[in-house]
């Protein structure tokens, strides 16, 4: 319901008209993170339509079901799709409904934020111990994955230049696996700080744990929840020139392979650290706000920065969130466990 392409759109919708409904417009507002999307072959009439309002933009297509950039293609042309419906989504040997391939359509981002002329988005980890009631805990650490070509609309079809998957870039003729294609979120955090200032940063920060908090909650009453499951997500998201996020995809079972040894490390600590939360030696008190490098961003409701987990909520709220913020894990995971023996 969260992981496949057209679960995760068709939830966030039905979710923006209940918040429209129960709360208004600029309350519903706060769902619109995602980019103009059509499920295909079901919507492809819809999609047609859309497309005819706006000639010359560029669309993204993107099979539902599949991960590290397999199946992906832009296009501008509508000739383009009737191609890809005649050719590649029916197999002759499937008669039934499974013949299709589903596929989203969605409006491409043609205004990226670059860095060094390369488009990039984030990897953020999520992980979820409870969807009745939500309980949902952000990583401090994530990367920045480059694309290793200039960003340019002129190639649509290089896909070196669009798509910033580790898998397609390492494949790219002059990728330089010593260097790899990654940035710490606490080296792009700095970058954005020092070039827009702090209040735009922390602007750009809380719309991103927006995004967290409301795909979360769209699919609250789908998802089966039972309190000895626990789930780590990676979610992709895309800035765009205005310093403004968008969700391209969750990931359920996140890649934790190491493409370097910077890499390798936080991959080990965030593992560690999701095994500390899990918990199966049932030392903690469940009133933990922060274990190691996982800050509790929600307990069936906000939780704020200051004070125990149970002190209400006030004027000067501030979001127990420190995406990019240092990450010192160990110190921290040092006074727990000491705390918690005494």
């Amino acid at each position: 319901q969260l992981t496949r392409k057209n679960y995760l759109v068709k939830n966030l919708k039905r979710f923006r008209k209940q918040l429209e409904r129960e709360a208004g417009k600029l309350e519903a507002r706060k769902c619109d993170f995602f980019p103009k999307t059509f499920e295909m072959p079901l919507e492809y009439h819809l999609f047609v339509e859309e497309f005819r309002k706006n000639p010359g933009i560029t669309w993204i297509m993107k099979p539902v079901g599949r991960s590290q950039g397999k199946g992906i293609f832009l296009f501008r042309k509508l000739k383009d799709i009737i191609d890809w419906k005649k050719d590649g989504v029916h197999t002759d040997d499937q008669k039934d409904e499974t013949q299709v391939e589903v596929y989203v359509a969605q409006q491409y981002i043609e205004n990226p934020y670059l860095i060094g002329g390369r488009k990039f988005d984030l990897r953020v980890y999520v992980l979820v111990t409870s969807y009745v009631p939500l309980k949902a805990w952000l990583y401090r650490d994530g990367f920045a994955r480059f694309s290793n070509t200039r960003f340019t609309l002129n190639s649509i079809d290089d896909h070196y230049v669009h798509l910033t998957n580790v898998a397609v870039q390492k494949t790219a003729p002059d990728y330089d696996p010593e260097k790899g294609c990654k940035w710490m979120i606490q080296q792009l955090r700095q970058y954005l700080t020092a070039k827009h200032g702090a209040e735009l940063v922390e602007v750009l920060f809380a719309d991103m744990d927006n995004i967290f908090i409301k795909s979360l909650q769209s699919v609250q009453k789908v998802i089966i929840s039972d309190k000895h499951c626990f789930e780590l997500y990676g979610y992709d998201i895309l800035i765009d020139q205005n310093l403004k996020p968008w969700l391209l995809e969750v990931n359920a079972s996140p890649s934790l392979a190491a493409s370097s040894q910077e890499d390798y490390e936080l991959k080990c600590h965030l593992l560690k650290d999701t095994l500390h939360i899990v918990d199966m030696e049932g030392r903690l008190t469940g009133k933990e706000k922060r274990v190691g490098g996982f800050d509790l961003i929600w307990n069936d409701g906000p939780v704020s920065r200051e004070g125990n987990l149970d002190t209400p909520l006030n004027e000067s709220f501030r979001a127990n969130t420190h995406l990019g913020c240092y990450n010192d894990r160990k110190k921290q995971l040092k006074q727990l466990f000491r705390s918690l023996h005494a």
